[in-house]
């Protein structure tokens, strides 16, 4: 019986190992540098610094691996026409899928779709006029996401670039229009098993 128990425990040891080598979860946040790219008499200025935060979840095969994570993303920027400058404001939702490729189990080199939710936005004219925006028709707009990353321990550090391949604005002041922002994001995450 004594034997049945530590060969049970032993087991139990060495499936968690392997469990913990095959799938990862954890929390990540960061900054963001985001812009927002404007048509139609528009144009961008400043861009703005974001944060983000939420859960990552790793999937580890053999020389690849799938990372989604799940991110309340505060991100925004700035834009003008021939009147009034602009800063927008966009809280969103935000599920990146990551495919990457590991290099030597410390370097990874990654890239995927994002998909987005904007659940907030706002306007605000420099004058002080604030309206909030109208939302894109689809209920999530898509992007992508290429970057390169490192673990140490574990900790994950992550640099990435995001695109737009969808709207995010479809007007401004009746005023159709084409806003799509990118950004650039450096992120941390940390691995509880």
């Amino acid at each position: 019986m004594k034997n049945l128990a530590i060969v049970i425990l032993l087991t139990g040891l060495f499936l968690g190992e392997v469990n913990g080598q095959v799938l990862s979860i954890g929390p990540k946040f960061g900054v963001s540098q985001g812009d927002v790219h404007v048509t139609d008499g528009f144009q961008g200025d400043d861009s703005k610094m974001g944060y983000h935060l939420g859960l990552f979840a790793r999937i580890n095969l053999p020389i690849i691996y799938l990372q989604p994570e799940v991110l309340y993303t505060n991100t925004g920027g700035s834009f003008s026409n021939n009147s009034f400058n602009y800063d927008v404001n966009f809280d969103r939702l935000d599920i990146p899928v990551m495919v990457g490729m590991k290099l030597g189990g410390l370097f990874r080199f990654q890239a995927g779709p994002v998909a987005s939710y904007v659940f907030n936005s706002d306007m605000v004219a420099r004058n002080g006029t604030r309206s909030s925006i109208v939302p894109p028709k689809e209920e999530f707009t898509f992007g992508y996401q290429a970057g390169v990353g490192i673990d140490i321990g574990n900790f994950l550090l992550d640099l990435k670039y995001e695109g737009a391949l969808t709207n995010s604005i479809n007007n401004f002041a009746q005023v159709p229009t084409d806003q799509r922002q990118n950004q650039l994001i450096v992120s941390m995450g940390f691995r509880l098993f």
